[in-house]
């Protein structure tokens, strides 16, 4: 809190600027009503527009038509200029109308207004015992020695027994009207300080955004250490302390079973005398509820960052593959410019037409060879004929001779499906035979399989039956 600080704090930052503001009266209170108190998110220009005029003329009946003169639409750009910085103004995806948010710091502002009231219950017993309670916590969470925790369970069961006995004894301890007003006094500003939580969260979402779109824009490196960047930026959110709390806050909050039990005690508490004479505010009763949109709400949030990262990313690439595409057009110029006078010294040699990819997945895994046991059982000399014909009945399939006629019917070609293959060359061997086709296509990453689409097969076996197949399309592409 040095003198520096705050002088920057106070020029720079938008819940200062707004606390100071001529009109910050008119501004706190439109806010508050369309933002917090109804937990809106993302709303349209035009809605607020009206919203905004419906509130400057109740204002103009009371204080005059000169107290604020200026348009309803102007005061929104104002508000959501560089300069302020309390409103975020956005285009959402598929649409040209621009929406608006509460950015965090004008969240935190209003809030911190909402406090100076005067409070009808002020307590500090229930603030004593959550830090108590979080410093237990704490320790026992990082109590690396069994016994010791051990010692601690142990304690505690027998505080959990001894209680059980005075609940069967009839002596029930309850809770006075004193230490019920303060629990709930804390549990509604914890409750309503989430739904801010969120916003926050969602603003260092789309900070992050434009931190990787700015990398992206001046990136001078390769296109796999780029990925690398982006992907591990992306990581980094979503493993930080604080993405790793919105995922349990998330997962906890996801269960049917806490949600009943939530929504059961909230009816509970909210109905008690001691607690309706404080008039609680009328959003409690379904708080959790406006978690889970807020929580909704963000989850969009990232899901269309990310889709609008990986579009500016193919953007990128399809830029990079048209600058290639130029520079081999220029090399074709400049062929077809010495076509007519050959250089007689070579000017370039190639290893390969193409380069040889060898993806790790496509290994196979180490299988260890089978090992033969030998039974010690006494060899006994046959006593019958056994026919030999089978052994020489059994049809060797080419499997190089299929991959042939699949690789010359797509020189001709950009796709074949398997029943036209099988019309230009007939089976020879029938089903086996169907099935070494079928092997290859499943081997080719090029080839596609549709379930939805069938085709049929037709061949004639040795003894001269026509035979039928149905299958799914397979494709095998060039």
């Amino acid at each position: 809190m040095d003198f520096a600080t705050l002088e920057t704090l106070r020029l720079k930052h938008p819940a200062w600027r707004l606390l100071v503001a001529d009109h910050a009266s008119l501004i706190v209170s439109f806010l508050h009503r369309v933002f917090v108190e109804s937990n809106a998110r993302a709303t349209p220009q035009r809605e607020l527009v009206l919203r905004l005029e419906d509130h400057l003329h109740a204002l103009r009946e009371r204080r005059g038509e000169a107290a604020f003169p200026r348009s309803a639409g102007a005061y929104l750009d104002e508000w959501a200029a560089d300069s302020a910085g309390w409103l975020r103004k956005f285009y959402p995806p598929d649409t040209d109308e621009p929406h608006f948010d509460l950015t965090p710091a004008a969240e935190r502002a209003i809030r911190w207004l909402s406090q100076l009231t005067e409070q009808p219950f002020v307590g500090t017993e229930s603030r004593l015992l959550t830090v108590f309670h979080l410093l237990q916590e704490m320790t026992e969470g990082t109590e690396p020695d069994p016994e010791a925790r051990l010692v601690e369970l142990e304690r505690r069961k027998a505080e959990v027994e001894a209680e059980i006995a005075r609940v069967r004894a009839g002596h029930l301890d309850l809770m006075d009207e004193s230490a019920l007003k303060d629990r709930f006094q804390q549990m509604s500003d914890t409750a309503r300080g989430l739904l801010s939580d969120f916003r926050a969260l969602e603003d260092g979402f789309h900070a992050l955004d434009r931190r990787v779109r700015e990398r992206i824009a001046t990136w001078e490196g390769t296109r796999g250490e780029l990925l690398e960047t982006v992907l591990g930026e992306r990581d980094a959110i979503n493993g930080s302390d604080q993405g790793r709390s919105f995922r349990a806050f998330w997962d906890f909050l996801m269960s049917p079973e806490r949600k009943e039990s939530l929504t059961r005690n909230l009816e509970r508490v909210l109905a008690h005398p001691a607690i309706q004479s404080l008039q609680p505010d009328s959003r409690l009763p379904r708080i959790h509820f406006d978690w889970l949109e807020a929580g909704e709400h963000t989850q969009r949030t990232v899901a269309r960052l990310s889709g609008q990262l990986r579009r500016f990313l193919d953007d990128r690439v399809w830029l990079e593959n048209r600058r290639i595409l130029q520079v081999l057009r220029g090399i074709e110029k400049h062929a077809l410019a010495v076509r007519t006078r050959p250089p007689t010294v070579p000017l370039i040699s190639l290893d390969e037409l193409a380069p040889t990819l060898e993806l790790p997945l496509e290994r196979p895994m180490y299988s260890p060879p089978a090992r033969t046991r030998m039974a010690d059982e006494e060899v006994l000399e046959a006593t019958e004929d056994v026919p030999s014909e089978a052994l020489f009945n059994l049809a060797f399939i080419d499997k190089a001779r299929l991959k042939t006629h699949v690789r010359e019917a797509l020189q001709s070609r950009e796709q074949i499906s398997l029943a036209e293959l099988v019309r230009e060359h007939p089976l020879q061997h029938g089903l086996a035979e169907l099935v070494v086709y079928l092997s290859l296509a499943s081997e080719d990453r090029r080839s596609s399989v549709d379930e939805a689409r069938t085709q049929e097969l037709f061949w004639t076996d040795a003894s001269g039956h026509p035979r039928r197949a149905t299958l799914p399309l397979v494709l095998f592409l060039r």
